[in-house]
């Protein structure tokens, strides 16, 4: 009876210590699940701070917005509207553009949180482990194309509701003989400026996603905890 009562305890003993490797190996695993989640996590909640921030007039700069707008000899233009005291009248056309471009983020969130989260990602693992800004890196080679087109009507009925073209029209009216064809706006602007609102938005993702990585208070989830407070380049999965 005794000796059968040392076996029994014997063999709860190896199961438990078993069960508590097993639990200390599985912490020790990173799955590629887990690491999916807490990617799109990063990238949703740099996708919130973007919008946030982006989302502000006075967002984008007065040069930002001209080097968009305007061909590659934009100083030229500037430099005659300047001259011709057309100064405020300029400032008032790119805070036009700057209202467009911010009413654009916001409006346009939506279709990031939505690409985003749709996003099937490859080795999530080795995105995680690639650090630096990996997940942002893999969002805009997948899905950048396809973000920018979804931007670009949204942007046109905000270019259109500050009637941007037509307010250019105006402001270069004085200068039209002395700039030519150096007065015409870009083609396509609203694709040239949704373009630039979809860049500005992944440089505020990446951003993100350096301070998930390397900020402990950034990590404001269960799965940001777990993915992104171990070093798994130091853990040797199997």
């Amino acid at each position: 009876m005794k000796k059968f009562f040392y076996t029994v305890l014997f063999a709860s003993t190896f199961l438990l210590s078993s069960c508590d490797s097993l639990k200390n190996l599985a912490s020790s695993l990173l799955s590629e699940a887990d690491a999916a989640n807490a990617l799109r996590e990063a990238l949703l909640l740099g996708a919130q701070n973007g919008t946030a921030t982006l989302g502000q007039k006075g967002s984008f700069s007065k040069d930002v917005l001209l080097a968009a707008v305007l061909p590659d000899n934009m100083q030229g233009v500037v430099k005659t509207l300047d001259q011709l005291g057309l100064s405020s009248q300029l400032n008032k056309f790119t805070g036009a553009l700057d209202n467009a471009a911010t009413e654009t983020v916001t409006k346009s969130a939506p279709i990031f949180v939505n690409g985003i989260k749709q996003i099937s990602f490859v080795d999530a693992i080795g995105i995680v482990k690639n650090g630096g800004t990996a997940a942002t890196d893999y969002l805009r080679n997948k899905v950048g194309d396809s973000l920018r087109v979804a931007v670009t009507p949204v942007m046109k009925t905000a270019l259109d509701s500050y009637k941007i073209t037509q307010e250019w029209d105006k402001l270069i009216a004085p200068a039209k003989l002395l700039l030519g064809n150096k007065a015409k706006l870009n083609l396509n602007l609203d694709n040239l400026l949704a373009v630039l609102v979809t860049n500005q938005m992944f440089k505020k993702i990446e951003v993100q996603e350096i301070n998930v990585r390397t900020n402990v208070a950034a990590r404001t989830t269960p799965a940001l905890q777990r993915v992104f407070g171990k070093d798994w380049t130091a853990t040797a999965d199997k």
